[in-house]
C-alpha cells in the first residue's frame, strides 16, 4: 500500500505576522514529500512513525464531530497493520513536515471531505483551514492550519487576513534569471512551540506590538504585493527592510552563528535573509538579485535555490 504524495511548503512571507493578520504567501515545494505506507518489514523509523500516528488517531477521535468526522475504525485497522508516514520532509526545518502528514490523513480518512476538484469557494477554504488547524494543533500546540492546506491543495495560497484566504497564481519562474529565492540550511533542528511562546511573550510588550504593526506587517504586506505583481525592484527594497526588522527584533529566532551573516547581507546587498517558518533553526530563507554573488558570499553554507526571478 502506498498513498498519494503530499508536498512540503514554503511560507515566503508572513511568518509570525499572520498570527496578527498580516498578509502571507505560501507556495508548495515539490522537492520534499511524504505518503502513507505499509511495509512487510518496517524499519525503525517506520515503527516510530506508526507509534506517533497511534497517538494522533486517539487525538482525532476526540475532535468536534460537527467540524470533521474520520473513519477512525479504518484508520485504527490500518495502523494496527503497521501503517506509517514515509517522508523525505525534514522535521523542524520550517517546510511543513506535520502539514503534509495532516493532509494525507485528512485525504484518506475524513468523511464528507472537501476535495481539490470541487469549486473551492472562500468558505470551503476557510473550513479546510479550520479543520487542519485543529488537526495540526496536536503537533504544535497552536497551528494556523496553513501548512496542511498548502500541502493538501498543492497550490500557492494567498492570505489576505485571518478570514480571507484564496488560492492564487504566482509569476512563472525565469529559469535564466539571476534573481532567486533560496534556502540556507542552519544545520540545527528548530522547535516551533518554544519560538511561538517567545513571540507571544513579546506581544505583551507595547513597543514590540507597535513594531510588528508599523514595520514588520507593513513590509510583509508590501513584499507579498510586490511578489505577486512581479515588481522585483520594489520586492528587494522591501525584503531588505524586512530583513533589518527581523534582525533587530527577532534575535532569539535567528541561530547565533547566523547573526553576522544576516547583517553582512544587509550591508553588502548580496542577499537578504528572513525567517522560514518559526525560526530557531531549520531553514533560513534568502532572497538575492544575483545568485552567483550570493553563493560566493555564502561560501561554505548549504544553499538550495527554490525559485528564480
Amino acid at each position: 500500500m502506498k498513498g498519494p504524495l503530499f508536498y512540503s511548503k514554503i511560507l515566503l512571507f508572513g511568518e509570525y505576522g499572520i498570527i496578527k493578520d498580516s498578509k502571507g504567501l505560501s507556495i508548495p515545494y515539490n522537492f520534499y514529500n511524504g505518503a502513507l505506507k505499509l511495509d512487510e518489514n518496517p524499519k525503525q523509523e517506520a515503527i516510530e512513525s506508526n507509534e506517533s500516528l497511534q497517538r494522533f488517531a486517539t487525538y482525532l477521535a476526540g475532535l468536534d464531530k460537527n467540524l470533521v468526522r474520520f473513519d477512525i475504525e479504518k484508520l485504527q485497522k490500518d495502523l494496527d497493520e503497521g501503517m506509517y508516514f514515509d517522508s523525505s520532509i525534514p522535521q523542524g526545518y520550517g517546510v511543513g513536515s506535520s502539514g503534509a502528514l495532516v493532509a494525507a490523513i485528512y485525504d484518506k480518512y475524513a468523511s464528507d471531505k472537501i476535495t481539490v476538484l470541487e469549486n473551492l469557494t472562500r468558505e470551503k477554504l476557510l473550513k479546510l483551514k479550520t479543520i487542519f488547524s485543529e488537526m495540526e494543533s496536536f503537533f504544535h500546540g497552536k497551528s494556523s492550519g496553513l501548512d496542511p492546506l498548502n500541502s493538501y491543495l498543492s497550490l500557492p495560497i494567498l492570505i489576505n487576513s485571518k478570514d480571507n484566504i484564496e488560492a492564487t497564481g504566482i509569476p512563472s519562474q525565469q529559469t535564466e534569471g539571476k534573481g532567486a529565492v533560496f534556502l540556507l540550511d542552519s544545520g540545527i533542528v528548530g522547535e516551533t512551540a518554544p519560538m511561538v511562546s517567545i513571540f507571544m511573550e513579546n506581544m505583551k510588550n507595547e513597543g514590540f506590538r507597535s513594531m510588528l504593526k508599523d514595520q514588520f506587517i507593513k513590509h510583509t504586506d508590501a513584499c507579498v504585493d510586490d511578489f505577486l505583481k512581479g515588481d522585483i525592484k520594489s520586492l528587494f527594497r522591501n525584503t531588505k527592510q524586512l530583513s533589518k526588522v527581523v534582525l533587530n527584533n527577532f534575535k532569539p529566532m535567528i541561530p547565533n552563528q547566523f547573526h553576522e551573516l544576516w547583517k553582512k547581507g544587509i550591508e553588502t546587498n548580496d542577499y537578504y535573509l528572513k525567517l522560514c517558518g518559526s525560526g530557531g533553526g531549520g531553514y533560513i530563507l534568502g532572497f538575492t538579485e544575483n545568485i552567483d554573488r550570493a553563493k560566493e558570499a555564502l561560501k561554505g553554507q548549504k544553499l538550495e535555490v527554490v525559485y528564480n526571478f
